[in-house]
């Protein structure tokens, strides 16, 4: 699957054999117009195939309609995975789109954004249309419009909340961009509702297959924290805040057997609904590329009958990056299960309590940074250099020398988080890969990553699995789920346990 560096898109060739074979591999990573009906799909859409002569290839929904070409409603361009392409890499480009993903031209102008990726608004202008296509406003009000498309096709949220959980303040605006965009009303894809008003919503969420589903449901379910997580063989679910007014989702198969997965949400604020989403997409890791990463980790003689054997595993990324360090810090030379009852502990004096369950065994809020900053943990068993550090990092983030800001490079992350107390880089490393979905974050120091690299023989030494690991860039993280898995350690002895040298 190769594509070009400028456009992302792959070869003509390849776009037409896709299309015409409905090839669910390339789901998102392009989009077919076709210039006699003006709409432009899936390479997945069960269209009859249009006339060659008759068709456009687009990287990106954006750039299809900014030529004037609307979504299709059968195949639904909404539904299609992310392209990861346009999201990995250090470059100003990549940097912005990681943001504008995260809603960052919500709360800011363009030129707010530009400054947070090191440049001009006019050069980000720029490197977005030559790079991209299309300006980054344009990118942003596509990603809003295709998800007031789902939300109007697949729930019964009045017209009023679809546009604010579109991030649209104004109805009106909403109105005449979705009209201007699909050549059709907002309320004319409501004649059949598909959910009561007073059910969860329920979405479908694709991705790009294959698709190990059950290999990240292992992964949470042994890390998976009592009142705040509920993870079985088929599903995941977990409350989110505010305490006052919570929320819940439940992330399982999608029942048809598409390569889908089916969201219940109930969320009271409509206009985090696009964030959360987007999060449990980089969480599940539904826009990753299989092909593209099997093709590079493949070569190598280790790891090639791995992705043969289990193509479609992803990296289990996490809900809270807060917690998610927390729990990094008290897995620091302890088991999995030790691991896990000092952070159940830990929500249970110091979590947020809610007043009624909203689903069974989900009852409790992760505590906040500006809790546990000041929390007293010595009485739970945490030994007090790691509830130094986790003091540190609850302080860190509240002053800002530490975020998750998507913007940061991967040296820039590890930088600084090595320079708080009690984190070395295989804890930084490790973060990195769950929290920021960094597809190149390496834990280097893991005894189990050592010893699974050495192929039977005595553990490598760091140096020389950094050496070996240099030909699986810029993928290494999933190579670190490959060799994990192959060593079947994951449900015995967690990964965040497994190095035997102090991280401090």
């Amino acid at each position: 699957m190769h594509t070009s560096s400028a456009t992302a898109l792959p070869d003509p060739r390849i776009c037409d054999l896709a299309r015409r074979s409905r090839d669910a591999r390339f789901d998102g990573l392009f989009f077919t117009a076709v210039s006699t009906t003006g709409i432009y799909c899936r390479p997945v859409c069960p269209a009859p195939p249009a006339r060659r002569s008759n068709v456009r290839y687009y990287a990106n929904a954006a750039a299809a309609e900014a030529d004037g070409f609307r979504p299709c409603l059968r195949c639904r361009p909404e539904l299609a995975p992310g392209n990861e392409f346009w999201q990995h890499g250090d470059d100003v480009v990549a940097s912005a789109l990681k943001l504008i993903a995260d809603g960052a031209l919500a709360e800011q102008s363009l030129e707010q954004l530009a400054t947070r990726v090191g440049v001009g608004g006019r050069q980000l202008r720029r490197l977005f249309v030559q790079r991209v296509g299309v300006p980054p406003h344009s990118v942003y009000t596509t990603q809003r419009l295709l998800f007031a498309k789902q939300l109007l096709t697949e729930t019964a949220l009045p017209v009023t909340e679809v546009a604010l959980a579109s991030g649209f303040r104004s109805l009106r605006r909403f109105n005449a961009a979705f009209a201007q965009a699909n050549r059709i009303e907002p309320r004319q894809l409501r004649r059949t509702p598909r959910a009561a008003r007073d059910a969860p919503l329920v979405l479908r969420l694709a991705y790009r297959p294959p698709y190990a589903f059950d290999a990240v449901l292992e992964f949470l379910r042994t890390r998976a924290l009592p009142g705040v997580e509920r993870v079985d063989a088929r599903s995941y679910a977990r409350v989110f805040g505010p305490a006052e007014a919570p929320g819940w989702l439940m992330l399982e198969p999608w029942p048809d057997r598409s390569h889908s997965l089916r969201l219940q949400v109930h969320c009271p604020d409509a206009a985090e609904l696009l964030g959360v989403v987007t999060r449990l997409r980089r969480m599940f890791d539904l826009d990753a590329n299989p092909a593209l990463i099997n093709e590079i980790l493949a070569r190598d003689p280790l790891l090639g009958p791995l992705c043969k054997r289990r193509p479609g595993l992803r990296v289990p990324g996490s809900w809270d990056g807060f917690e998610t360090a927390v729990r990094a810090v008290l897995g620091q030379q302890v088991s999995v299960a030790a691991a896990r009852t000092l952070a159940a502990r830990i929500v249970q004096r110091y979590g947020t309590p809610l007043a009624t369950s909203p689903q069974p065994g989900l009852e409790r809020l992760f505590p906040a940074p500006a809790v546990l900053a000041i929390a007293d943990l010595a009485g739970l068993g945490v030994t007090t250099s790691r509830a130094r550090t986790i003091q540190g990092i609850a302080q860190a983030l509240q002053d800002g020398r530490v975020t998750f800001d998507q913007a940061q490079s991967l040296d820039e992350f590890v930088r600084r988080w090595t320079a708080l107390p009690g984190i070395g880089p295989w804890t930084a490393h490790y973060i990195a890969m769950r929290v920021q979905g960094e597809p190149d974050a390496f834990p280097a120091a893991d005894l189990i990553l050592r010893r699974a690299a050495a192929g039977g023989g005595a553990p490598l030494s760091e140096r020389a699995l950094l050496a070996r690991a240099a030909a699986w860039q810029p993928w290494r993280a999933y190579a670190v789920m490959q060799l994990w898995r192959a060593s079947g350690e994951l449900a015995k002895t967690p990964p965040t346990t497994a190095a035997k040298r102090s991280t401090t």
